[in-house]
């Protein structure tokens, strides 16, 4: 259609230009008219530059596997497509988002590398100012984000580092112990073995050792007041039979499992002056095992810590993977225990049935990282104590995982604001407002999913909502296009 100039400098993008520019972007361009449907897709080649004439628009953006519309207006000029062709090579030049008309529309159309010379021709300026803003921005948000990646990678190596601590100083305590009672338990079996122990008492008491670490491995849990009534009887039965120190036996064999048959047993097995020598020979018996099961204890908490810092971090997988997110959430939750503290109850509410989902773990274990550390920190600012959640279940053919807390809540007018970049309620240097920003990325650019939230004083909800199947295009190629404000989640709660 011929292109007029005086009807595109009636624009408002257009209205300050000189004739002589005028001219030239008519030259250059050309005005289309299209009738209802797309114009260009997102993801698609940004080739052109469209300024609209007359007709309605309609913007919208790809998120998850839904087209969200972001606007509609019929303003004329307003303005869309390879909007930042002046960047040239150093951005990936693609559409952002969705254009169609709703009815026959007008556009100026100006192609991209036309768009792009005119820019850095006409406001050379303007053009380093935006260069600087957008590379800028980008660079600061990199940064920053780093450093949040960092600052929480602190705070769990330190967690872990707390968490193996235990276990590995009961070890090492465990094993001193033992090497004592080892040590104690063969010079006892050498005053036995000097003693007027006949073959068949030796056998006996050997074959009673035997059973004896049978029990010991399979002890009971006995509540406090039956382990209290047990050392009473077995400190009864020593003390009758003339063993001195019954009141230090009796807890250790309680622990083992051990009672008064037990006893009786040992006592028929042997004469009675030699009675105390072979309750102090099984008492050490009792005391090894007892130490053999600790330091497996701890061993395999060690075990089980490493384990979970692996499942964490997903150092030795393929980055994009069919996942079960039950096994990430409890690493998660296992990394952050210490962070977590005794005083916040966390209760799994997991819906086992669920398919393990195509996805990337790590970085999904990045977003559970984030959003749970949020809701502990919102219930240690309310004194510290409260109950998380943790829920799985299927929501509409998508995978739901529920993080509920029953902290002091969002207030409602900054529900809105709290996935936009660098918007942090914490105090200075306690956060850097990009963890909800990387969380939501994670979901939405990386699984085509999305979050939701809802908060009210003592019942604060994150969900987030992932795909169960593979879509076109995802995988390890997979790139996602950037985000705008239009995109971010609002408080709308799937239930």
């Amino acid at each position: 259609m011929p292109c007029g100039a005086g009807e595109i400098g009636s624009l408002f993008l257009f209205e300050k230009l000189r004739p002589e520019q005028l001219g030239r972007l008519c030259a250059e361009g050309r005005v289309e008219m299209f009738e209802p449907g797309p114009v260009y897709t997102e993801g698609e080649p940004a080739t052109c530059f469209y300024v609209m004439i007359e007709g309605t628009v309609v913007l919208s953006r790809r998120v998850g596997g839904d087209d969200v519309e972001v606007t509609r207006t019929s303003q004329r000029g307003v303005y869309s497509g390879a909007m930042q062709a002046y960047l040239g090579d150093r951005l990936r030049q693609v559409y952002i988002n969705s254009m169609r008309v709703t009815e026959p529309t007008r556009f100026f159309v100006l192609p991209a590398d036309a768009f792009a010379d005119i820019m850095r021709e006409w406001f050379p300026m303007a053009v380093h100012l935006l260069e600087g803003l957008f590379f800028g921005s980008k660079s600061t948000q990199a940064a920053v984000g780093q450093r949040e990646r960092l600052l929480a990678l602190g705070s769990l190596s330190a967690g872990l580092t707390h968490e193996l601590n235990n276990p590995a100083a009961a070890a090492v305590r465990a094993t001193a112990t033992l090497r004592e009672r080892v040590a104690k338990m063969r010079r006892k079996l050498a005053v036995i073995a000097e003693g007027p122990f006949t073959r068949d008492q030796l056998t006996s008491l050997m074959e009673i050792q035997e059973r004896t670490a049978e029990r010991v491995a399979k002890a009971p849990d006995l509540s406090p007041l039956q382990a209290a009534d047990r050392e009473d009887a077995l400190t009864d039965w020593l003390e009758d039979h003339g063993i001195g120190q019954g009141p230090q036996l009796a807890p250790t064999f309680v622990q083992a499992g051990l009672d008064v048959d037990w006893l009786e047993q040992v006592a028929a097995a042997v004469d009675e002056e030699i009675l105390p020598g072979a309750v102090g020979w099984l008492n050490y018996t009792v005391e090894t095992e007892l130490l053999m099961d600790e330091i497996g204890d701890s061993t395999t908490r060690i075990s089980r810590l490493v384990d979970a810092a692996k499942q964490y971090s997903q150092l030795d997988r393929a980055p994009y993977q069919v996942a079960d997110v039950h096994e990430l959430l409890d690493s998660t939750l296992l990394m952050l225990s210490g962070k977590i503290g005794p005083r916040i109850e966390v209760v799994k509410e997991y819906d086992r049935t669920l398919p393990r989902i195509p996805a990337y773990p790590a970085e999904l274990n990045q977003v559970w990282t984030n959003l749970i550390d949020n809701a502990v920190c919102a219930m240690n600012g309310a004194g510290g104590e409260g109950t998380l959640t943790v829920r799985t279940a299927l929501h509409d053919d998508r995978l739901l995982v529920e993080f509920r807390d029953t902290g002091p809540g969002v207030p409602p007018e900054i529900l809105d604001r709290i996935f936009d970049p660098f918007f942090t309620t914490k105090p200075v240097g306690q956060g850097t407002g990009l963890g909800l920003d990387i969380s939501w990325r994670i979901v939405a650019n990386k699984h085509h999913g999305a979050i939701h939230v809802e908060s009210v004083p003592g019942d604060t909800r994150f969900q987030v909502l992932l795909p169960l199947t593979a879509g076109e295009g995802d995988g390890p190629t997979a790139a996602g296009s950037p985000l705008t404000a239009e995109d971010r989640p609002t408080s709308e709660e799937p239930t």
